[in-house]
């Protein structure tokens, strides 16, 4: 049965150990923590969990992992992205049969994609499944921009393209998308500090890697709206926002690795080529963990 996405989806880190081997057990821990912190969904190899260095049993692996230690208790979104059509078909395929709810879609990498590329690429994709999609719109990561024209027309087009995450770190798109293509796709913020912003203006959800490192204080931001304590959401994330705003300005990755050590859950290192937070920013982000109690 299809389970509507809302709240907070956390994009899960994905731990190594000392040799630089995926953990499975730390995985398991990562995805309690997240649970029992209160997020409402959580992805499998995203972009915080450094899809673009895991070979593809790697991933394979850990799809299976999480949808096994999630146990049903909230939707777990695969992120089946590859370098090619055929790939992202073979991971979406695996990601159906393993038992996940959703499948993210990022795009090939390097090379531009042109927009009928892209679409064709996207559509492939989306209808080799018969589980809803999630389109990853990330300008920055891969090369091209997706409008939200664009994206209102593939929610139409393709019966089970229902959400898109957008990190375009454009707001005016944001509003767009929220206010012309609503009825055809919703809008899943892929930017952590939009994320109050974008649940009040309609958002059905916000994913953030900074949820890895504090699950209770953004399920905090989100019971509260839904409660309709505007106010009191408002005040937990102007609590939280030094937090927030902190890891979206350091290495992003490094940074949500660093603050899982700060605050009791060593995840290891980021895989090489990436590096360990650089000592300054480790310190920013120490204090303000400091600031709210953590």
């Amino acid at each position: 049965m299809f389970k509507e996405l809302n709240g907070v989806l956390t994009a899960l880190v994905t731990p190594f150990d000392k040799d630089g081997a995926f953990d499975a057990d730390t995985m398991r821990q990562v995805v309690d923590r997240n649970v029992d912190g209160g997020v409402d969904a959580v992805v499998a190899g995203g972009g915080t969990g450094e899809w673009a260095w895991l070979t593809e049993d790697e991933r394979l692996t850990l799809f299976d992992v999480v949808i096994e230690q999630t146990a049903g208790r909230v939707p777990v979104i695969a992120q089946t992205g590859a370098m090619s059509a055929s790939q992202a078909v073979k991971l979406s395929k695996a990601a159906e049969r393993a038992g996940s709810d959703v499948i993210m879609l990022a795009a090939p990498y390097y090379e531009p994609l042109t927009l009928p590329e892209m679409i064709r690429y996207i559509k492939t994709v989306a209808t080799s499944v018969d589980l809803p999609v999630m389109i990853y719109n990330n300008p920055g990561a891969f090369g091209m921009n997706l409008t939200a024209d664009d994206i209102g027309k593939l929610g139409r087009e393709v019966e089970n393209i229902r959400y898109v995450k957008d990190s375009s770190k454009d707001w005016e798109q944001a509003l767009h998308i929220l206010r012309y293509h609503h009825e055809h796709i919703a809008l899943i913020m892929g930017w952590d500090s939009f994320s109050f912003a974008a649940l009040l203006e309609g958002a059905v959800g916000v994913m953030a890697g900074v949820a890895n490192v504090i699950p209770e204080e953004f399920a905090t931001v989100v019971r509260a709206l839904r409660a309709g304590e505007i106010n009191k959401a408002r005040a937990e994330w102007h609590r939280i926002f030094p937090v927030v705003d902190t890891m979206v300005n350091i290495p992003f990755v490094q940074g949500v690795k660093a603050g899982m050590a700060m605050t009791g859950l060593p995840v290891g290192a980021p895989r090489e080529p990436l590096a360990e937070l650089p000592t300054d920013d480790a310190k920013r982000l120490a204090a303000a963990l400091a600031g709210i109690g953590r």
